[in-house]
């Protein structure tokens, strides 16, 4: 062991799960992740990726035309076994009665246990946004079947869905978060009916329940398949998004019957129903 190691920290008010998306696309296999932010450590040199980080940055901003909130703080620092360090700081997520732990917590008698460690995943349960999921699908799942879950990361969401009684199918355009929603959901005994990597454009059938907790950008690009990804009577449920731009993704997706919007610090999700044709 190296008597010194390196750690990257990398904020973002608004883009912070591209950024995370993109550093696990460059070979990265473990951060911790912080509110809108996450840490990457190493004991070789961490410089080339923010280099690669400050030029995907511009690269968003042009495709995108939005401006990127990007901070980076790369800094030397003496060697601790920071993995059991992290452990110890993470704590269980309870939602209604979904529980999501670590491997090294104990599973929590009467509640649908979901084991995620977030040391080595893309999503821990403890965002905001995540936890409106949480609480949304268990408060719209009666009388559902099936439910599509749009940009699955760690998993968390489709297992959850699994575990509530409904047939999953799960998309994300990242590889390794398709391999990770796989592995966790086999770790949790349950098995996701179908996932794909790539766009809900590659959907070729239409579910009772979508969630997509993805940013608000990705969201309003990918507003028509959305919508055409749900069945008629059911719910679309969308969050990772901004408070500023809550009357935006209303007024996008008004063709829809808004139902509610829930809020936790400057995070929104928001419900959609679309009702049956006459």
């Amino acid at each position: 062991m190296s008597d010194n190691f390196f750690e990257l920290t990398i904020s973002s008010t608004n883009a912070i799960s591209l950024f995370k998306d993109f550093v696990f696309e460059l070979g990265i296999e473990c951060v911790e992740e912080r509110e809108n932010s996450f840490i990457i450590r190493d004991e070789d040199s961490l410089e080339n990726i923010e280099f690669a980080l400050l030029e995907y940055k511009k690269m968003l901003e042009k495709e995108l035309n939005l401006a990127i909130d990007l901070s980076l703080n790369l800094q030397s620092k003496e060697n601790i076994d920071w993995i059991e360090q992290y452990k110890k700081g993470v704590s269980p997520v309870e939602v209604g009665e979904i529980y999501i732990h670590p491997s090294w917590e104990e599973p929590k008698n009467g509640l649908l246990n979901v084991v995620i460690d977030p040391a080595l995943a893309f999503g821990s349960g403890h965002h905001e946004s995540t936890n409106m999921c949480l609480e949304l699908i268990q408060k719209y799942k009666n009388g559902y079947k099936t439910a599509l879950d749009v940009g699955c990361g760690s998993g968390i969401l489709s297992i959850s869905l699994k575990k509530l009684g409904l047939e999953v199918l799960a998309c994300d355009t990242d590889e390794q978060a398709i391999q990770a929603s796989v592995e966790n959901a086999s770790k949790n005994g349950v098995s996701i009916d179908k996932t794909w990597v790539g766009s809900i454009s590659n959907l070729d059938k239409k579910c009772d329940m979508v969630v997509a907790n993805i940013i608000a950008d990705v969201i309003l690009m990918l507003k028509k398949e959305l919508i055409l990804s749900v069945k008629d009577g059911g719910v679309l449920i969308l969050s990772g998004i901004l408070e500023k731009y809550l009357e935006r993704i209303k007024d996008s997706f008004k063709e829809l019957k808004f139902v509610e919007f829930e809020q936790k610090n400057e995070w929104v999700s928001l419900v959609f129903k679309k009702e049956r044709e006459i």
